[in-house]
């Protein structure tokens, strides 16, 4: 058999002496299924670790989601230097890209919020000159500058 777990046991007591602790032991040149003898997870990961070098294409029992990170990744490991260095300048390039955006999206956010708040400082400043209040308690009231009031002021009228 190929696979093996092996615990430590208490000789005296016969009993395992901590089951946390487990040492599984593969003997990959014992595994020996062909490709339309796996049925479990277990076996087809077992077979492709076996057999990754000799895949010229992805073999049909291994078309599930699970494969296909390793497939993509044992993919770009058999590129040529020359492969591997384009391709890595273009994730390169990709990256900056997306962060570029990412940057600009976030800052746009930021303006946005800031937007936001001068626009219902002024709100707050047109309903206190209903009230009656001067220029300069509602400046204090909202931050407002004195010509941002009265130019709120100049507005109403």
């Amino acid at each position: 058999y190929f696979h093996s777990e092996v615990k430590l046991l208490d000789t005296k007591k016969k009993t395992v002496f901590y089951d946390k602790l487990t040492f599984i032991y593969l003997e990959m040149p014992k595994f020996n299924k062909t490709e339309d003898e796996l049925e479990t997870h277990f076996d087809k990961w077992m077979y492709v670790l076996k057999n990754l070098p000799k895949f010229q294409e992805r073999p049909s029992k291994l078309q599930e989601r699970v494969f296909d990170r390793l497939f993509q990744v044992a993919e770009i490991a058999n590129f040529s230097k020359k492969e591997k260095d384009a391709y890595e300048d273009s994730l390169k390039a990709y990256r900056d890209m997306n962060n570029v955006l990412n940057t600009r999206e976030e800052k746009g956010r930021m303006e946005g919020r800031m937007e936001g708040r001068l626009e219902s400082k002024m709100e707050v400043a047109k309903n206190l000159l209903e009230m009656g209040l001067d220029t300069e308690q509602i400046c204090l009231a909202t931050g407002l500058t004195n010509e941002q009031v009265a130019g709120l002021r100049s507005n109403s009228k």
